[in-house]
């Protein structure tokens, strides 16, 4: 066999080999993106999230959408009750936000400092155009299984001897974080 020929047969080999192995690398890299963005979402179905990293949605950015709720649900009444920033971090840890994550340290600081009313615009523009590209039994999954977090938020600091009372403020800020999922 020539040389020539011989380098060829390597080069084949190692196209073919090369695409292989990309392809395994980018089915395995997708299928961590899915684990990832299961465990920070709580969502299972495995067509839902492929449809969320689809529209570039990974664990970082669903973290943040699913954390805007609590926090503006926790300041509904302008100030941070201790019970509502308990029930806020044990939603986040339920999400599968880790104690020692990016986003973690981003809700701990924004359950001390009140954030702008820019955040909750920004957010709810996002739901907006998010909803509009998503099935309707997607972005209803999507829609209960953040407004569910935000309600035991709220929930956590209201009422009397245990009653679980939303107050006005809270329920105003629930309906809003609902029409965002509803417009599209």
């Amino acid at each position: 066999m020539s040389e020539f020929l011989k380098d060829r047969r390597r080069a084949l080999e190692e196209e073919f080999f090369a695409r292989y192995n990309r392809k395994l690398v980018d089915e395995l890299r997708q299928k961590q993106k899915r684990e990832a963005l299961g465990s920070v979402s709580g969502i299972t179905d495995q067509a839902v999230l492929d449809r969320i990293l689809a529209l570039d949605i990974d664990h970082d950015t669903f973290a943040a959408l699913t954390l805007v709720p609590l926090i503006e649900v926790a300041w509904a009444d302008g100030r941070m009750d201790a019970r509502e920033r308990q029930a806020t971090l044990r939603a986040a840890g339920e999400a599968g936000i880790d104690t020692d994550s990016p986003a973690y340290e981003l809700l701990d600081h924004l359950l001390e400092t009140r954030p702008t009313l820019e955040l909750m615009r920004t957010w709810k523009a996002y739901v907006h155009e998010l909803c509009a590209d998503m099935p309707p039994n997607e972005r209803d999954e999507l829609k209960e299984n953040v407004l569910g977090r935000a309600r035991a938020v709220a929930q956590a600091a209201g009422g009397f001897l245990g009653s679980s009372k939303i107050s006005d403020e809270e329920r105003a800020i629930l309906d809003e974080l609902e029409e965002a999922f509803d417009r599209s």
